[in-house]
């Protein structure tokens, strides 16, 4: 009788797991210690992911200390590679990804993909948000489309990561109003927090992201929605779908986890069997529900094939949309203004360290070496500038500081002719590229101008 029920015992334990019931005492947890990255900074889906399977892999007795590492940047693109590259083969460690880091991948031409890390499964799907800050005067979804399809360059969309799901949405969304996906002013934040802070503070015009994020403020009053991604309404959830405004557009974003490549098979089915074990748990669906996410748990072969149809679907998207490497005519992705800006740097820097060589040999007492240093650190100080304006204050106005400034270092007899000569320069290489390449340019604080 002794020698059955010890056989049956770890059967009944791993029953009790599988059900998410919490661990027996003094039963030894699949994981003592567990490392979950979350690709982007703390505040967005993929850091409140982490926290939560943190909290619930804790709880339910699965792991005994789980820990959250942030790494923002590109779409999790940086995180996918440190990730790919520093933890090779580790059983010990996870990484939070999903629908926004293929958009990445695909945007910024990554040379790392989903493809070389190892799937575990997808955890849950969510639905995205359009709002405004509460002093907005965006009083309604169909007050937006009517400025926006009056001037689009003149709203900023302050969202996640360039050609996440963020920006697929904004582009859909101007797809579906009559505009050009390329005439959307989107401007990428590392994380869900920096973001809110633009958004609360009034430097975007509209905010775009998934409903736990915005929920907190949504119920707060500090924002207000004007538009939700689902195909229905949601239940408690006092915001209209985008399609019974009008605006034929239903999107959902998903999240999953993924192992590092060169894993071992035992580790792998060891990280399935606690992701499994979570996701099936009652403190996992009373998470689903209090931040309104929507259970996609899929796993195994079904996980793999879903996440190759979806690379394909993302880069259909993102062509149409105007945001691949190949397609792409985007500000960031041509450096077109970069390039020109550079041979012009390379002509002005070679004459000023021509005057600089020349000016020793001169006989005339008066020509120095002093010009042409003053001439190099003012084309230093305005490509400086450029570079610290072109975000926040925009094409034009930084390119103003750096043609005045250059002309400054060649002749300084005429400081207003040069400040008119460059605004002029600078309003014309703008709208030459907006309005007749389509190509995007930071408006910054000229938005409303042009």
């Amino acid at each position: 009788m002794m020698m059955h029920r010890l056989a049956v015992a770890p059967g009944v334990f791993a029953a009790l797991i599988l059900c998410g019931a919490p661990a027996p005492a003094g039963a030894q947890p699949a994981y003592p210690y567990l490392r979950i990255i979350a690709p982007a900074a703390p505040g967005g889906g993929w850091d409140q992911t982490a926290r939560v399977m943190q909290q619930v892999l804790q709880r339910i007795g699965v792991v005994r200390t789980a820990s959250v590492e942030n790494i923002p940047g590109a779409a999790g693109t940086i995180g996918l590679a440190r990730f790919i590259s520093a933890e090779r083969g580790r059983g010990d460690v996870v990484m939070v990804t999903g629908l926004i880091m293929l958009g990445g991948i695909v945007t910024h031409g990554s040379p790392v993909t989903l493809h070389d890390v190892t799937p575990i499964a997808r955890l849950m799907g969510e639905y995205e948000v359009l709002v405004v800050p509460a002093a907005s005067p965006i009083r309604s979804l169909q007050d937006f489309i009517r400025t926006f399809k009056e001037r689009p360059e003149s709203i900023s969309w302050g969202g996640g990561s360039a050609g996440g799901s963020d920006q697929m949405l904004a582009g859909l969304i101007a797809e579906a109003v009559g505009v050009s996906p390329r005439r959307v002013n989107y401007i990428a934040f590392s994380g869900g927090g920096e973001a809110m802070s633009a958004i609360l503070g009034g430097q975007v015009s509209v905010g775009i992201n998934g409903l736990a994020e915005f929920q907190p403020q949504m119920e707060a009053g500090t924002v207000r929605a004007l538009g939700i991604s689902s195909g229905e309404r949601l239940p408690g959830v006092d915001t209209p779908t985008f399609r019974e405004q009008g605006v034929d557009v239903d999107f959902e974003s998903w999240r999953s986890l993924v192992a590092p490549p060169g894993i071992n098979r035992p580790d792998l089915e060891r990280l399935e069997k606690a992701t499994e074990v979570m996701a099936r748990s009652p403190e996992w669906r009373e998470m689903l529900a209090r931040y309104r996410w929507i259970d996609r748990y899929l796993a195994g072969e079904e996980f793999t094939r879903f996440a190759e149809a979806e690379e394909t679907r993302v880069r259909s998207i993102l062509t149409k949309l105007g945001l691949t490497p190949d397609e792409t005519t985007s500000f960031a992705a041509t450096g077109v203004y970069s390039l020109l800006v550079l041979i012009g740097l390379a002509f002005w820097t070679g004459a000023a360290v021509r005057e600089m060589i020349r000016a020793p040999l001169s006989p005339k007492p008066e020509v120095v070496t002093t010009p042409g240093w003053r001439s190099a650190a003012l084309i230093a100080a305005g490509a400086g500038l450029d570079l610290v304006l072109m975000e926040h204050a925009g094409f034009v106005i930084a390119s103003v500081a750096l043609f005045w400034l250059t002309a400054r270092a060649f002749d300084q007899r005429h400081p207003a002719r040069d400040a008119l000569f460059a605004f002029g320069i600078s309003v014309g290489a703008y709208l030459l590229f907006v309005r007749v390449l389509n190509v995007t340019l930071p408006a910054g604080l000229t938005a409303r101008w042009f």
